[in-house]
């Protein structure tokens, strides 16, 4: 099988860079690129259900791209394509950073300082359908498990309300960029609201800071 890979990621530099590195695996590999958050959604949802680029294998994902908002970016590739695995190559490579993105659903953690040799064998074995090792468990970790739960109840178009929210966008501006009306954006917030167990657009804000690169838990 031909492995399509899609690397995600603001830098032209870093696309060459893990391009390359990915031809020396996969010489056949078909590698596309997206330079903001939008165009890797747009690849893992196409408006043809059944276009090729529902097929990609792996996401290579930086979490500060353009649109991405850290850890949200992960939770929608992961609600849009729950099937496509996802790894996080970031220049953060702290440890809470690590574990945070290991408990939304990263199936590997990927250090841009990394070899080529390590980048590709990690890439071999998510490819091949292992369990790669992840974090020591930490006090932290069960906050970020019941953040995950909670976020994962949202269907995708609520967590694009919430992401717009927590940029702190009014309704009306919601519903001219999603292209509905504005009861249904109340609703959705009203919804988010509930299973965020919330009471404020406030309160959903400082959720959405909590999935910013280094937000805390």
């Amino acid at each position: 099988m031909t492995p399509r890979f899609l690397i995600a990621d603001d830098h032209p530099l870093v696309r060459a860079a893990l391009g390359e590195t990915l031809r020396r695996r996969w010489p056949e590999a078909e590698i596309l690129e997206a330079a903001d958050f939008d165009t890797v959604t747009g690849r893992l949802a196409p408006a043809d259900p059944g276009a090729a680029d529902t097929e990609i294998d792996l996401v290579l994902l930086d979490l500060t791209m353009p649109g991405s908002q850290g850890l949200m970016g992960l939770m929608l590739l992961r609600s849009h394509a729950p099937t496509v695995p996802v790894a996080v190559v970031s220049a953060q490579e702290d440890p809470e950073t690590v574990r945070r993105a290991l408990s939304f659903g990263a199936a590997a953690f990927i250090p841009k300082s990394a070899s080529v040799e390590g980048i590709q064998d990690t890439i071999a074995a998510i490819l091949r359908g292992e369990s790669l090792p992840s974090e020591p468990p930490a006090q932290e970790a069960a906050d970020d498990r019941d953040l995950y739960q909670r976020l994962a109840t949202l269907s995708p178009q609520q967590l694009r309300v919430l992401a717009m929210i927590g940029e702190g966008k009014l309704n009306k501006q919601i519903c001219f960029e999603l292209g509905i009306a504005e009861q249904t954006v109340k609703a959705h917030a009203s919804q988010i609201f509930r299973k965020l167990g919330v009471v404020s657009r406030t309160q959903a804000a400082l959720v959405m800071n909590r999935l910013a690169p280094g937000g805390g838990v």
